[in-house]
């Protein structure tokens, strides 16, 4: 069954065939009894035997075929009809007993092998004995017949090896459920990044424009040429904003520390935050160099919004970058915002921890992402 939609699974052209061949191919079997009711005498023996075998055979493969579907599917078979079913077959076998003499035995052996795919595992074994002390059951009740060991032995061989194919075919089923849950795992990851992804950036982004264009606004009667150039930055930031978006649905996107740096000046100089920036960074694997970009994106992007802070320092080592501000502080003792959460789930990937909290200093806010062996 597909689990995101909560359908069974198509089936092609190909299987169908070879599952109708895999049922019918055993047919062959009750060449014996057919053979023994075309040499009747009587032409009702004759009918009968042969129209009971035909009736058997489709009954079988259909049976064969409603089970294995369900199966397929990842369906319960229900057990109260498998037992109808059975009942119903070993019925029809027995029909054929006019026109095929002792030879209808053949036909628990069919009836056997299907209680082992239909019915649960005790009643299963139960219907096999049955089946299989019939044969010997039949020669001490009914006179002149033989105790027909060659049925006993092939009850035992058929329904061993439909155990074997139920239990491959179960396999089968569990393999596909588990990559279907794979693949939709797969999906609500990724679907997951790139929410994370468009988060960051239009968070950032959008902060940028709106303290911009708020400033625009205050200043447009009294310095309208540096108001003009706010608007021609807010412009800017949009399409580049804008070009982001695209490149992150198009999975091209990525963020560099020394962008993020220039970025973080002309934010916190638009709303009027006293940048403490690094002139030098040190050079750093391209997986860190993206980890810390990301982390200087989300904090700067915390202290324009909530700090109410005067001044941002931003430091970067080796094995760590450090974000802090001199304003409030955190409202709770351990944040967790989405920017924060998309955060620690990128460290996570290089095995990083991301602290969040207070500066030691005892006011302000720290965010610092750091190495494994970095003490916090």
């Amino acid at each position: 069954m597909d689990l995101s939609t909560g359908q069974p699974w198509p089936v092609n052209r190909h299987w169908r065939f070879t599952g109708w061949l895999l049922a019918a191919v055993w047919l062959f079997f009750l060449n014996v009894p057919l053979a023994t009711a075309l040499r009747q005498p009587e032409p009702w023996r004759r009918i009968l035997g042969v129209a009971a075998l035909v009736v058997f055979s489709i009954g079988y493969v259909l049976l064969f075929q409603w089970a294995r579907r369900l199966r397929q599917s990842m369906l319960p078979i229900p057990v109260g009809r498998a037992r109808v079913a059975l009942a119903l077959l070993f019925a029809v076998g027995l029909a054929s007993l006019p026109g095929t003499g002792g030879d209808w035995l053949s036909t628990v052996v069919y009836v056997a092998a299907a209680a082992v795919f239909l019915l649960p595992r005790w009643e299963a074994l139960a219907t096999v004995l049955l089946c299989a002390v019939t044969p010997v059951l039949a020669s001490w009740l009914v006179p002149g017949w033989e105790a027909e060991k060659g049925i006993v032995f092939a009850v035992l061989l058929a329904s061993f090896a439909m155990f074997g194919f139920s239990q491959l075919a179960q396999r089968n089923s569990e393999l596909r459920a588990a990559q279907q849950e794979i693949g939709r795992l797969a999906v609500a990851e990724e679907r997951a990044r790139a929410a994370r992804d468009l988060h960051d950036i239009l968070g950032h982004s959008l902060t940028v424009v709106a303290i911009k264009a708020e400033l625009a606004g205050r200043l447009i009667e009294v310095d309208r040429d540096r108001a003009a150039a706010e608007i021609a930055e807010v412009e800017a930031l949009a399409r580049a904003a804008l070009a982001d978006v695209r490149q992150t649905v198009g999975a091209y996107r990525e963020v560099s520390l020394g962008a993020e740096l220039a970025g973080a000046r002309s934010a916190l100089a638009a709303a009027g935050i006293a940048a403490d920036l690094p002139a030098e960074v040190p050079e750093l694997p391209e997986e860190w160099d993206r980890l810390f970009g990301w982390a200087i994106r989300e904090g700067v992007t915390n202290v324009v919004r909530h700090s109410g802070a005067r001044c941002c320092v931003i430091r970067v080592y080796p094995d760590r970058v450090d974000i802090s501000d001199d304003g409030r502080g955190p409202s709770t003792p351990d944040p967790s915002g989405h920017g924060l959460v998309g955060l620690r789930e990128r460290a996570r990937r290089l095995d990083a921890v991301v602290t969040v909290g207070r500066r030691p200093a005892g006011d302000g806010f720290l965010l610092r992402v750091h190495a494994p062996g970095e003490s916090r």
